[in-house]
């Protein structure tokens, strides 16, 4: 997006052209501070964080999270999971869990609300994988209680089921609990992590588990045409995000309770959650999506800011909502600042 000066969205272009990303990998890339194999280093790295077993690097989240799910089916002999009805595997990714792997997906619960235990004791037929994802993004970063995680997952160890995190958004989620990386993941028999949202990397993915699953992915990896021999840039982008971005996700969440409250304060919008439960959360805002683009496309051009990459059309006609993730771009406007350029989408929107 050209004029972009400044940028109050995580995924904006500021932090994203390349020459900035670049900057950021030369900065780490001398051999005293970074020997040997990036990817095989990521790899060591996150599997500790994680407390599992052995990682292993996938150029997309789509590719591993597929395969963790197909390695569960054949381990159970049920080719049937189940997930939250808006899980990003059957909205996002062409259904590829079923057309390329044969798996067949049975929704829980509602697609606005988070998912429950009650919804799972509904669900009456055997699965082999229970997917959660945390948080959930389609409706607005929402993350359950610990207690209410846990059940869920004791839902389906007592089935004989498997438990796989979709964690693309892992990082942002552990201040919420406030509890290690390693405390969450163990609850989980797979998890997906991502290398470029949260830790403003380039693109790529890791699926974390047991020695036997992640040696049983490579083979996967392999067939799909996943193996990539010169994947340092990947891993190299993230490990530089692991030591400059992650320790700040508290620091994010915290300025994302301070937009929200001021975004709301001034009755222009109404955020999802009340407060954020993660840097990321939903502003809903009383215009067509349509007219919110081109208000926030008129900022970029008049005065070089850019408020948001998307808005998505609500139930009713005149309201939207838009994602808003805060990162390095978001920490550098005052939450009074991003309340007042949402007030005017709006007004321009009107």
């Amino acid at each position: 997006m050209s004029g972009v000066q400044r940028s109050v969205a995580a995924h904006g272009p500021t932090r994203r052209r390349p020459a900035f990303v670049l900057r950021r990998m030369l900065d780490a890339v001398s051999e005293d501070a970074l020997p040997g194999d990036p990817v095989a280093r990521l790899e060591q790295r996150l599997a500790e964080l994680l407390g599992k077993q052995k990682a292993l690097f996938f150029p997309t989240g789509t590719m591993a999270q597929q395969v963790a799910l197909r390695i569960h089916a054949e381990r159970t002999g049920r080719t049937t999971f189940t997930a939250h009805p808006a899980n990003h595997l059957d909205l996002w990714e062409q259904r590829g869990y079923a057309v390329v792997h044969g798996l067949r997906f049975q929704p829980a619960g509602f697609p606005e609300r988070l998912l429950t235990r009650e919804d799972l004791d509904a669900v009456k037929e055997p699965v082999g994988a229970l997917l959660i994802e945390l948080p959930q993004r389609e409706i607005g970063g929402f993350l359950p209680a610990w207690d209410e995680l846990t059940a869920q997952v004791a839902w389906a160890r007592d089935r004989g089921a498997a438990v796989h995190l979709d964690g693309a958004r892992l990082w942002e989620s552990q201040p919420f609990y406030d509890r290690p990386h390693a405390e969450i993941a163990g609850l989980f028999d797979t998890v997906y992590v991502s290398l470029y949202k949260g830790l403003e990397g380039v693109r790529g993915a890791v699926l974390a588990g047991d020695e036997a699953t992640i040696d049983h992915a490579e083979v996967w990896r392999q067939r799909l045409g996943g193996a990539m021999p010169d994947a340092w840039p990947f891993a190299l982008a993230a490990l530089v995000g692991l030591d400059e971005i992650l320790p700040r996700m508290a620091a994010f969440r915290d300025h994302a309770v301070a937009i929200a409250k001021a975004v709301t304060s001034g009755g222009v919008a109404d955020v999802l959650p009340d407060p954020p439960h993660t840097p990321m959360f939903h502003v809903r805002l009383p215009v067509p999506a349509a007219a919110a683009e081109a208000a926030s496309k008129a900022l970029v051009e008049e005065q070089g800011v850019h408020v948001f990459t998307r808005a998505r059309p609500e139930s009713w006609p005149d309201r939207c909502r838009v994602e808003l993730t805060v990162g390095e771009n978001a920490m550098g406007f005052a939450p009074d600042e991003i309340a007042a350029l949402f007030a005017d989408v709006v007004r321009r929107a009107s």
